[in-house]
């Protein structure tokens, strides 16, 4: 615990679970955690951890909706079984499934913040939630992954959980999937077809990541585990414990869910844009 970055140490956290909502569109957990960095900014809410899943969804980040042969590589994912939905927070495109478990922190004082800290006070929590595994969570780009990053979280050079940061107002919400289950290099195979035809032969100049599905992995395949989301979310409360002293469930108030209907209809408007 002692390794916990700065920022974690909070004598109070708002944990919602919304991990069980896999059906609901993810465009509604972006909107939610913009909600949450207005009333943090307002000083209407404590710290907040947010768990969310959303089955069959490719969420691709801005960069993604200028690629020549969008239209191309989105009818791919939707003959797939995906829907597809335009974030507006940073990076390139990720998967999202019931495997595939969402954690977002919310910070006040974003505008004090440094841009890395956010990062690497989530790098800190997910290394302390699995301290008593029997491997060592390593912290660096991983070429050929999706949506690579400086921090990317893998093990022996494969890639289980990337991070994304957003700051709204004076708040920050910074943002980690983490592939527990299931196949990691099928789910690196659906966003390399997907790129394949988005971004065709002739389209050199764009400069997006090739992707190689052997950099990608779950959890799971890593640890040689059988966990289950649920496992890593009851994981995720027990740490919240350990390192708090006030642990609250409120779910979204009245301002909060003004503030949600806003930012979904400005997602909503983006996305209808865009896709």
């Amino acid at each position: 615990m002692t390794n916990l970055h700065p920022l974690l140490h909070f004598d109070k956290i708002r944990f919602l679970d919304q991990s069980m909502n896999t059906e609901a569109p993810a465009m509604q957990s972006f909107a939610i955690d913009d909600a949450l960095c207005l009333s943090i900014s307002n000083g209407l809410s404590p710290h907040v951890a947010r768990l969310w899943v959303h089955d069959q969804t490719i969420v691709l980040g801005i960069p993604d909706s200028r690629l020549p042969h969008l239209n191309e590589g989105i009818s791919f994912l939707q003959k797939e079984g995906y829907r597809v939905v335009v974030r507006n927070s940073g990076g390139l495109a990720v998967v999202l499934d019931q495997g595939v478990l969402n954690l977002s922190f919310l910070f006040p004082d974003g505008k004090q913040l440094g841009i890395h800290d956010g990062y690497k006070a989530m790098v800190s929590f997910i290394q302390f939630l699995f301290a008593d595994e029997d491997a060592s969570l390593d912290v660096y780009e991983v070429e050929g992954s999706y949506c690579p990053g400086e921090y990317d979280m893998s093990v022996n050079g494969q890639k289980f959980a990337g991070i994304s940061q957003r700051r709204v107002k004076n708040g920050t919400a910074v943002q980690i999937y983490m592939c527990i289950e299931g196949s990691g290099s099928e789910r690196a195979e659906v966003v390399r077809k997907f790129y394949s035809e988005a971004l065709q032969e002739e389209d050199a100049s764009y400069d997006y990541p090739v992707i190689r599905p052997e950099t990608m992995a779950s959890l799971n395949e890593l640890l040689g585990t059988s966990m289950t989301v649920s496992d890593v979310r009851d994981k995720i409360l027990s740490k919240l414990e350990e390192i708090s002293t006030s642990i609250t469930t409120d779910p979204l108030n009245g301002q909060e869910l003004e503030w949600f209907e806003k930012r979904l209809k400005q997602m909503r408007a983006r996305n209808e844009k865009v896709l």
